[in-house]
């Protein structure tokens, strides 16, 4: 007999919104486009969003987060509903997140739980499947104060102490310490495997371009668009988590390797900051930075900022160079909805769509102009018959002049430094 599959989770959006800090911010965004977002990331892993509701906040409270008279509308409106899972879009400390559960009767995550629901979903490699159970492991240890009864039994003690012995909790608790230790080890052999790759790479050298961006900026589609590839390119939130790599030839000839990367997101979780370092160690390594931005969306401007902050964060730790900016080059993706290139106010960017392909050959040409302004022009002399040293300048610099004489070819190349001292030791 043919198992048939469960019907969809009924999921429910709420959104405490503070107008005050709200106003505060530089990059402020409406309520109503923060919550079409965590509508988008609940449907992107299969929640059917049945009710969804802003919360005008004035003050925390603590037990709760929401107020009293908010915590009985909420509750009157998901059992009306149906409701399977509440979502708030907002950090739940574990207190609050039990609370909750009590007063309305359901499972409740917040954005942090959700963001990495989503990522155990998305991910592919078996480094970001470590790094996914690894936060979630991580996030989990501290909530592990539920109402379940088992979790209130007790087990004997070991050896001479006795005593009441510990309890479920901080049995679970020890398992949950013992699984991430295992996963520290484990990534930690992996992340060496791909320094060890990286290392590879940079002896042949190629420079890496990364993409970064808000996620559905649509990087992994401009990714395709450049390489040829077929990334994974979706209309959905964090359709891409695993960094993937490809080379491709510029117009002048330059072999670049090209990086996509995971997409950030506002209020990013701490842990998957830490988590994903895969794919920001790509973005520390990169020669140049595309920062992509989706300049049809209507919160582009406070999109961009929140990318920029992660980066900024990046910087502050020591993960990122602090100069990140003057390798960075802006992305203004999908003009095609404003109407093409034309209509778009360029500015410091540059406006592609990755779609139709309009404006990409002016980004390869950019991203080619930003590598030649971190290169050195160089006059060099060559016999005639050293032809392989000839060979190799043309494979690996960029050939801006030639004269040929009967014995001495005269060359000006542009190449980087670390190409002129593989050069030097031919």
């Amino acid at each position: 007999m043919k198992e048939t599959a469960p019907p969809p989770k009924r999921a429910a959006i709420l959104l405490p919104w503070d107008k005050s800090a709200a106003r505060l911010s530089v990059a402020s965004r409406s309520a109503e486009a923060r919550l079409a977002e965590a509508v988008g990331l609940a449907a992107s892993i299969g929640l059917v969003v049945v009710h969804e509701h802003v919360f005008i906040t004035r003050s925390v409270t603590p037990a709760t987060l929401f107020g009293k008279g908010q915590v009985e509308m909420a509750s009157a409106a998901l059992a009306d509903a149906l409701v399977d899972v509440a979502v708030v879009d907002a950090s739940l400390t574990p207190v609050q997140q039990r609370n909750l559960e009590t007063a309305w009767g359901v499972k409740v995550i917040d954005r942090t739980g959700l963001i990495l629901d989503i990522f155990g979903a998305r991910a592919r490699t078996r480094e970001g499947a470590l790094q996914v159970e690894l936060a979630h492991l991580e996030y989990q240890r501290s909530r592990l104060v539920r109402s379940w009864t088992h979790l209130e039994r007790q087990r004997g003690g070991f050896g001479f102490l006795g005593g009441p012995g510990e309890t479920q909790i901080e049995a679970d608790r020890r398992l949950i310490g013992d699984r991430i230790t295992r996963l520290r080890l484990e990534l930690e052999d992996v992340r060496r495997t791909r320094g060890l790759h990286r290392g590879a790479r940079k002896k042949v050298p190629y420079p890496v371009v990364a993409l970064v961006g808000y996620t559905n900026a649509g990087k992994s589609t401009l990714f395709n668009a450049l390489t040829g590839a077929e990334v994974m390119a979706q209309d959905q939130l964090f359709a891409t988590l695993d960094p993937t790599m490809r080379a491709i030839v510029l117009p002048s000839g330059r072999q670049i390797i090209l990086s996509d990367t995971v997409g950030f997101i506002s209020d990013l979780p701490t842990e998957l900051v830490a988590a994903f370092r895969a794919t920001l160690e790509e973005v520390a390594e990169a020669d140049v930075l595309l920062h992509v931005r989706d300049v049809a969306h209507p919160d582009t401007q406070a999109q961009a900022a929140d990318v920029r902050a992660v980066l900024n964060r990046m910087a502050k730790d020591g993960t990122l160079d602090e100069n990140w900016q003057d390798r960075t080059l802006e992305v203004l993706n999908k003009a095609d909805l404003l109407g093409g290139v034309g209509s778009v106010i360029q500015g410091e960017g540059m406006a592609v769509s990755a779609l139709t392909g309009e404006g990409l050959e002016r980004l390869r040409a950019g991203v080619d102009a930003r590598l030649a302004a971190r290169m050195e022009v160089l006059e060099m002399e060559l016999l005639v018959s050293d032809g392989a040293r000839i060979a190799w300048l043309y494979r690996n610099g960029e050939v801006l002049a030639r004269v040929d004489g009967e014995e001495l070819v005269k060359l000006r190349v542009r190449m980087t430094a670390a190409d002129k001292a593989r050069f030097e030791r031919l």
